[in-house]
């Protein structure tokens, strides 16, 4: 494929983590070469070999470069055979990752120590989309819920407000909107149709430990009925209800970090990106 006389290249990052590894190196190296165009392909949080016969299978379509960095061998022995198998380069990264690209794009290492770090159009886009996410917390501004890259919904206490500003630090505008009992949420939000909407839930028990938590440090009995297991398991039935009646994607926060929430929300939008022939702008 080509675009003004560059050739595409397109790249995969497969992990079986939440891939910040991975992501740190390949933007570190690739800030090294000039005048390229790259698709990434992003694969994280990989933990079955059906899950990697999916990721074989987009290698096979879009073949290119393959990134990995795994702590399953078998995995990881899975990945290199299916690669070997395909004919499409290999790396297990952090050592060889410069050279790889070096051979791949056929180009000399430019040394530039640091540059990944400069002030370019990448910082500016993480800075706006940090503006984004804290100009959108907690359903704030619904009138510009359009403009998002994604949409976070979900009852108190689900990590909408940590998820939405590290996918903001990723140069991905997130605003997040709560659902709250007796409240109808904004009506633009049903409206959406150019943002991701993802719905976040939990377990019932985990959110009730959270949130009475929540209770004990702010010192107050005002919200009694915030913490209670019957109101929560109310809650989340209405979330998932809603959640399954506009079609719109859940994850499950009960045992993922931050990193891994996030991993998955930019997961689901870069498919979703690509299945409509666009790319996930992610830093």
């Amino acid at each position: 494929m080509k675009f003004e006389n560059i050739e595409i290249h397109h790249l995969h990052l497969v992990s079986d983590s939440t891939g910040e590894t991975i992501k740190g190196v390949t933007r570190a190296a690739l800030a090294q070469f000039q005048n390229v165009i790259i698709k990434r392909h992003h694969w994280f949080l990989v933990d079955s070999q059906s899950e990697m016969d999916r990721v074989l299978k987009t290698i096979k379509e879009k073949p290119g470069l393959v990134f990995s960095t795994f702590g399953d061998k078998e995995l990881m022995f899975q990945l290199e055979a299916g690669c070997a198998q395909l004919d499409v380069p290999h790396v297990g990264l952090m050592d060889t990752a410069l050279n790889a690209l070096s051979g791949f794009l056929g180009q000399p290492i430019q040394s530039a120590i640091g540059k990944q770090h400069t002030m370019d159009e990448a910082y500016f886009r993480r800075i706006e989309a940090m503006d984004f996410a804290l100009d959108h917390d907690d359903g704030q501004n619904p009138v510009r819920l359009a403009e998002a890259d994604v949409v976070l919904v979900g009852v108190s206490r689900t990590s909408k407000t940590p998820t939405s500003i590290y996918l903001a630090n990723r140069g991905i505008k997130a605003a997040n909107v709560p659902l709250v009992p007796g409240i109808d949420p904004p009506a633009v939000l049903l409206e959406l149709t150019k943002p991701l909407i993802v719905g976040l839930t939990s377990e019932p028990d985990h959110l009730a430990m959270i949130r009475r938590s929540r209770l004990k440090n702010l010192s107050t009995h005002s919200l009694e009925n915030y913490s209670d297991i019957d109101r929560i398991e109310e809650e989340l039935r209405n979330a998932r209800r809603m959640f399954n009646q506009h079609g719109w994607p859940v994850v499950d926060v009960t045992r993922r970090s931050i990193e891994e929430t996030a991993a998955e929300i930019i997961g689901l939008l870069d498919r979703r990106l690509e299945a409509e022939g666009e790319d996930l702008i992610e830093l």
